[in-house]
């Protein structure tokens, strides 16, 4: 909208054309309260050889030819008007001086329309002018606000109401403003058509708790009870800020998790979930999902959620944590290791949270951490002992995980004591046995006869292996002489060993003491004994 404050171009023309031909110059549209008046300012011109003695004009409301007959406004010959405007319309200006300024009072909303003014000069000398007014009954102020509102920045509100009464003037104020500062009244202005309006000013910065602020402006005529109001919604432009979203969140593997983002913008943002840079879901909304059915652990870390509009944009992030139970124990460790070296192991698995790792060998705990998701335990030196089955056991408040594994330590060949000899009768039976890792080779020797048996051979020698023992018993037939010395003797890769093997029981006694012909001379006499007690008890 021009506010001129120089002389409008309305009354330039006028005055630039005068002495012409005939014209009439009015605004083409002016408005007014309903209940109050309205002057429409209104000149014409004529040619000057004419020369009228009196002028007259009439205005006629919404069509400009009398044989339409249309209602009159207004008439300077007879003052006979149409029944809507008795009493309602009178002419302002002096038609002599060529000035059919109209005033119209009492204004309600079936006057709104368009006004002609027609010149009669006498005779023919009547022309209907083709321009006209529009008369616009209105009752509420307006009020201007720019087309964008940003929040952060300065912005100038305005009110407007028509001042084309000469009889009542508009007062205005503002309603709703509290917090946004004191109205500036700029007063009356004059428009490019030469109307008048009021106009006061609002200057404030907002915020975005102004956005669908009702800001208000009331125009009251002093002495009368006339009171007219006009709101205007502000709608404030203002960049995201996310206001809700989820905290830290714990879900149990294999369960449904939502995660939850809203942000307070105008407009609506578009609301971003991402994770590790790729998006998982977007919309423009005030609020966004993003549901994960049966979460794994590989879903567990940080989401974050970018809100964005032209103004600006706002994120935030939340972490997820999938707790699970443990998964199965991996163990790094050397499955054969040398007697004598250190061996260590490591045992570890992965939960959430961490578990309890604990090794036990046959029952027996060697080492536990707590909440850790590895274990270490080093053995130094093993020995033969240490050979076996070990465990490694994980477990958390959502179950339990454990791992077997087998430590074989290798030495060389140890003959134990109870490997001996024994004879019956003609027969006598070593037994050698040995505890080796890997498992040994075994030879019975017998130096006296310079003869060496070996387990290969089956027709003199059995072996059985268990764990890491070896026996091998030795049978010898047909020993009715004096029992051989016999040396067991053992080896592996690690070493050799060899032990005379001891005869045990009476045997040898006998044999040492009385000879092979006293033996069998006892044998003899044993046998008749046994003989001579059997027949007794048969009678």
């Amino acid at each position: 909208m021009i506010f001129l404050t120089a002389l409008p171009l309305f009354w330039i023309m006028i005055a630039a054309s005068r002495g012409g031909h005939w014209g009439a110059w009015m605004p083409s549209s002016i408005s007014a309260f309903e209940g109050t008046c309205v002057s429409i300012p209104c000149r014409f011109d004529f040619p000057d050889e004419l020369r009228p003695a009196v002028v007259h004009g009439v205005w006629y409301f919404n069509s400009p030819y009398p044989k339409n007959y249309p209602p009159v406004v207004f008439k300077s010959r007879t003052q006979v008007v149409h029944e809507s405007f008795q009493g309602r319309s009178r002419l302002l200006g002096d038609l002599g001086l060529r000035n059919c300024t109209l005033l119209l009072s009492n204004l309600s909303p079936e006057l709104g329309g368009k006004y002609y003014f027609r010149g009669d000069l006498g005779g023919y000398n009547q022309y209907t002018f083709s321009e006209h007014s529009v008369l616009d009954i209105i009752n509420t102020p307006n009020i201007v606000v720019p087309l964008e509102v940003v929040a952060g920045t300065e912005v100038e509100v305005s009110c407007l109401v028509p001042d084309n009464c000469p009889e009542l003037r508009p007062e205005l104020s503002w309603l709703g403003h509290d917090g946004l500062g004191e109205p500036a009244v700029l007063g009356r202005l004059r428009e490019d058509e030469g109307t008048w309006v009021q106009v006061s000013l609002l200057h404030f910065v907002p915020t975005r708790e102004a956005n669908g602020l009702r800001l208000g402006c009331q125009a009251s005529f002093p002495n009368t009870t006339l009171q007219f109001e006009g709101y205007a919604s502000l709608d404030v432009k203002y960049p995201p800020v996310i206001v809700e979203m989820n905290s830290s969140v714990e879900a149990i593997e294999g369960s449904h998790v939502g995660l939850l983002c809203g942000a307070d913008s105008n407009p609506l943002p578009l609301l971003t979930w991402m994770r590790d840079g790729t998006v998982l879901r977007e919309a423009v909304a005030e609020s966004l999902f993003l549901e994960l059915d049966e979460v794994t652990p590989g879903e567990d870390g940080v989401y974050a959620c970018l809100a964005e509009n032209a103004y600006g944009q706002d994120n935030r992030t939340v972490e997820l944590s999938v707790m699970y139970a443990p998964r199965k124990p991996t163990v790094n460790v050397t499955v054969v290791a040398v007697e004598g070296e250190t061996v260590s192991i490591l045992c570890s698995t992965e939960s959430n949270p961490d578990p309890i790792l604990t090794i036990f060998k046959e029952k027996q705990i060697l080492a536990t951490v707590i909440y850790e998701s590895e274990l270490q335990v080093e053995l130094p030196a093993v020995t033969p002992e240490d050979d076996g089955e070990y465990w490694c056991v994980a477990e958390n408040q959502y179950g339990q995980r454990a791992t077997a594994f087998n430590l074989s330590v290798e030495f060389a060949p140890v003959i134990l004591l109870e490997s001996h000899c024994a004879a019956a009768r003609d027969t006598v039976q070593c037994l050698c046995v040995v505890k080796s890792n890997p498992e040994p080779s075994v030879a019975f020797e017998l130096p006296s006869r310079n003869v060496t048996v070996n387990e290969t051979e089956r027709e003199f020698v059995y072996s059985e292996r268990s764990g890491l023992l070896l026996t091998s018993i030795l049978t010898l037939r047909g020993q009715a002489q004096a029992p051989p010395r016999v040396i067991c003797t053992s080896r592996n890769l690690y070493g050799t060993k060899s032990l005379e093997l001891p005869f045990q029981g009476a045997h040898r006694l006998m044999w040492a003491k009385i000879g092979p012909v006293g033996a069998v001379v006892a044998f003899a006499i044993l046998i008749a004994i046994v003989c001579y007690i059997t027949q007794t008890r048969r009678k």
